[in-house]
């Protein structure tokens, strides 16, 4: 009778595969990144973002909202105020496409030019930064004859984060806008980085 015993196996071992996690209803796909490298991460629904966040708003009532942050980001010096995130994501007037989207196909109205009362046509209503604190926040506001809608760009120096707020005014809004927002949400993370490194490197818009 042999006494041999059995040889442990000089393969490999096989590895288990890579969990991978599917975003909840509430929570909005962003794109995986290195440990190393700023992270976007999303919600969607009013139940899914903070009280603090809707108030910015300025919306008596939120029928639509998403918001994405991206943290942690570089530190410059000085450190880029709301406006100045607020420029860089969207630019001191609507490029081409912003304009199909927002004035042709949701009809919100935009103001045409420069000015230091908008950003990318959408009129400043409220700004407020705590400069010593590095922290600040800006709402945009605009509307058409179906929805009023709300940008809030927040920043605190380690982070900074978008807040799209709609209301609906009339029942077609909540028709054109569920179709458009799933859009409207695979685009908004990738503003982030350019946006980023354009205040890195200084420019910071008008």
């Amino acid at each position: 009778m042999s006494n041999s015993q059995p040889r442990a196996s000089t393969s490999p071992a096989t590895q288990p595969p890579t969990p991978t996690t599917t975003p909840s209803a509430g929570q909005a796909p962003h794109r995986p990144v290195g440990p190393d490298r700023p992270r976007i991460t999303g919600a969607v629904g009013v139940s899914e973002v903070e009280a603090s966040v809707l108030e910015r708003t300025g919306l008596p009532r939120v029928d639509y909202v998403d918001h994405f942050t991206l943290a942690p980001i570089a530190a410059t010096s000085p450190t880029p105020t709301a406006e100045q995130w607020a420029r860089a994501l969207f630019g001191d007037v609507p490029s081409l496409g912003e304009r199909f989207i927002w004035q042709g196909v949701l009809q919100l109205r935009l103001a045409n030019g420069r000015s230091p009362l908008t950003v990318a046509g959408w009129r400043i209503a409220e700004i407020s930064d705590d400069a010593g604190a590095g922290e600040g926040w800006i709402r945009l506001e605009t509307e058409s004859w179906a929805l009023r809608a709300s940008l809030v760009i927040h920043t605190d120096g380690e982070s900074v984060s978008l807040t799209t707020a709609l209301q609906y005014d009339r029942p077609i809004g909540s028709v054109v806008w569920p179709p458009l927002s799933a859009v409207h949400r695979r685009l908004i993370p990738s503003l982030f980085h350019p946006a980023a490194a354009q205040l890195a490197s200084g420019q910071s818009g008008a």
